[in-house]
């Protein structure tokens, strides 16, 4: 890992660079969404397993998504209520999402604002990002910024991004899919989502 400014981390992720971040669950990797490939890659991760896009706010996301208006109001409904918080939306993904954020299915979009402060603060710089837990596929996410150094040592992290801010909870977001009627919890994490 290499130890930078939040500035440089910015420059970084915008150069095409995978960086790392802290949410309000757990650490993150991320990179551009049409940078995904390279997420994909560092975790050994299944291409059967889509990333999350992140975002600063919900009106940075909206347009990766595609729904009727009764669709829209209902995802705004809950987006209002959650974010930023730890719940990710599967939504059907608009024609703006590169293919390499699911490889497997293109069709969907995991969509999430995260109520940390810090990683509102550079997914505003950077625009949204693709992104999943610090961790090797199939491994706990990894909590710790030397933990984070020794498995990812090419990754851009600004250790004071880690500096007093609130603890994440450590425990990942939950995952509800849209399945155009209603919704379907695909992992349980830390929102109990009052459907």
């Amino acid at each position: 890992m290499t130890k930078v400014s939040i500035a440089e981390l910015v420059a970084g992720a915008k150069a095409g660079k995978v960086i790392c971040f802290p949410t309000d669950t757990v650490p993150a990797l991320a990179a551009l969404p049409e940078n995904a490939a390279l997420i994909f890659t560092l975790k050994q991760r299944d291409i059967n397993k889509p990333l999350i896009l992140m975002a600063a706010d919900s009106e940075q996301l909206w347009d990766f998504v595609k729904g009727s208006q009764e669709e829209y109001k209902i995802w705004h409904q809950i987006a209002d209520k959650y974010w930023g918080g730890a719940l990710t939306l599967v939504l059907p993904a608009s024609t703006k999402v590169p293919k390499a954020m699911n490889p497997s299915d293109p069709t969907t979009i995991g969509i999430r604002v995260p109520q940390s402060d810090i990683a509102r603060s550079i997914l505003a710089q950077t625009g949204p990002l693709a992104t999943t837990s610090a961790n090797l596929s199939g491994q706990p996410p990894l909590q710790n910024i030397d933990e984070i150094e020794t498995e990812f040592p090419n990754v851009l992290m600004a250790t004071t991004a880690y500096d007093n801010k609130a603890p994440a909870i450590g425990i990942p977001s939950t995952v509800a899919k849209w399945d155009g009627r209603t919704w379907r919890i695909l992992r349980q994490g830390a929102v109990n989502l009052d459907i």
